[in-house]
C-alpha cells in the first residue's frame, strides 16, 4: 500500500472515531429531548447539531474518498448530494461502491436534514419522530 494511502486510511479511521462520539452524544441527549420540560429545546438542539455533525463528518470521508480514489469531487450547485449518490456506485477500474444503494437513499435524509439545520434551523419546529427515525439509523449503522 502506497504511503498515500496509509496516510488516507489513518484519516479515515480518525475520522470514523470522531462520527462514533457525536453519534454517542446524540444518543445521551435524545432521553432528555423527548421529556417535556422547559430543557426540552436544549436537548432537541443538542441531538440536531451532532445529526448535523454526523452528517457532516460522513461528507467528509466521501470528500476524502473522490478526491484521493475517484481523483475528482462533483461539481455545481447539487454536488452534495451528487457526492453521496457517487459513493454508492462502483467506479469502474477504481473501487466498488462505499455505501449500498439503501444506505445511500437513507443517508440522504440526513443530508436533507443537516441542510435544514444549517438554514432554516432557529425558526424550525423540531419533530420527535424525525429525531427518532434518525436516531435509531444511525444507532444501528454504527453499531453493525
Amino acid at each position: 500500500m502506497s504511503g498515500l494511502y496509509k496516510e488516507l486510511v489513518e484519516r479515515i479511521r480518525g475520522e470514523v472515531t470522531d462520527l462514533e462520539r457525536v453519534v454517542q452524544r446524540a444518543l445521551r441527549s435524545w432521553p432528555q429531548a423527548q421529556k417535556a420540560s422547559s430543557e426540552q429545546d436544549a436537548y432537541l438542539y443538542s441531538v440536531a447539531l451532532n445529526l448535523h455533525s454526523f452528517y457532516s463528518g460522513l461528507e467528509r470521508l466521501f470528500e476524502l474518498i473522490a478526491r484521493h480514489v475517484d481523483r475528482s469531487l462533483p461539481e455545481g450547485g447539487m454536488w452534495h448530494r451528487d457526492l453521496l449518490h457517487r459513493m454508492g456506485d462502483d467506479v469502474a477500474n477504481v473501487r466498488p461502491a462505499v455505501i449500498g444503494r439503501d444506505n445511500a437513499i437513507s443517508l440522504d435524509e440526513f443530508r436533507r436534514f443537516r441542510h435544514l439545520v444549517r438554514n432554516v434551523y432557529p425558526d424550525v419546529a423540531l419533530e420527535l419522530t424525525t429525531f427518532h427515525e434518525i436516531c435509531c439509523y444511525t444507532s444501528a449503522k454504527i453499531d453493525n
